[in-house]
């Protein structure tokens, strides 16, 4: 099924702020082991076991946990290097995606996506990565102005053969919106295409895009912030038109920044240790509408 926007075109979509807003609050399952600090990515290849990165500045690896936080195995990621890893992804085939995206001050020009095999084939303790790269088209200046500082990002999702990039918004001032940008799933050099602006809140500090996930079925899209959840349904059908059709509160304020579906209905998230909270895994059940 084909994509219903056409390359270049822009949705700006509205969300009645606080209207839609529902509460579902986490209650953590499990303790990250405590090597990993810093998980800003997940995603399941099975339904069972959830693959973790962590962002810049810790090792060039993927790591296995069971849903009660125990460390199963990780694999090395060959030849890439972890600049800024903030989001990671799979498609139904198993393969995954690591988001080397992260770009705080809207000054990078090397932005990447690397490609993986279904790790759960792989023997041995590497696994071989291909490169993706990009750019955002209608990015002129690096880094723009604090006014234009909106090409960050820590969130993106696999759908019918394309990856879609949902930006953290790093403005000042802050005007709670995200752009939507896809690219082609396969290895090469690209100029992605500006897909929807979607409006969150107007609140910095929760209401930007930390991470993202679509349901096995293809028919829930989830974004995750700072204590808030923006769920899309009917996906396949809707994509972004509309906006949200439901924000929830999370009941917590930690740095979540890692979500992912293990059933259409089960998520998993993660939030990053800082002092005394963090460091947890929190299963969630989509709550129906």
């Amino acid at each position: 099924m084909a994509f219903f926007f056409r390359p270049g075109l822009t949705w700006v979509l509205l969300l009645l702020l606080g209207a839609c807003a529902r509460t579902g609050v986490l209650k953590p399952a499990a303790d990250l082991p405590r090597r990993l600090n810093e998980v800003s990515g997940m995603t399941s290849v099975d339904g069972e076991v959830l693959w973790v990165i962590e962002d810049g500045g810790n090792p060039d690896r993927i790591f296995a946990l069971d849903t009660l936080g125990n460390l199963l195995r990780s694999l090395e990621v060959k030849p890439a290097k972890n600049k800024d890893w903030e989001a990671l992804c799979s498609d139904l085939e198993g393969q995954v995606y690591i988001g080397d995206f992260g770009n705080n001050r809207s000054a990078r020009t090397d932005l990447a996506i690397y490609k993986l095999p279904n790790p759960t084939a792989v023997k041995g303790d590497t696994i071989a990565a291909q490169e993706i790269r990009f750019r955002y088209p209608d990015q002129e200046a690096f880094p723009p102005g604090f006014a234009r500082r909106r090409f960050d990002a820590e969130a993106f999702f696999h759908f019918e053969g394309r990856l879609y990039v949902v930006t953290k918004n790093q403005s000042d001032p802050f005007d709670g919106t995200a752009t939507v940008y896809s690219v082609p799933d396969q290895p090469g050099e690209y100029v992605a295409v500006k897909e929807a602006e979607i409006a969150t809140c107007p609140q910095r500090s929760s209401c930007r895009v930390t991470d993202a996930a679509l349901s096995p079925d293809g028919e829930r899209l989830v974004l995750l912030g700072y204590g808030k959840m923006w769920v899309f349904e009917n996906f396949r059908t809707k994509r972004f038109s509309g906006g949200p059709d439901r924000t929830l509160d999370l009941g917590i304020n930690t740095q979540l920044e890692a979500v992912c579906f293990l059933k259409d209905d089960l998520l998993y998230l993660a939030d990053e240790r800082k002092m005394r909270f963090g460091g947890h895994l929190y299963p969630f059940r989509l709550p129906k509408e």
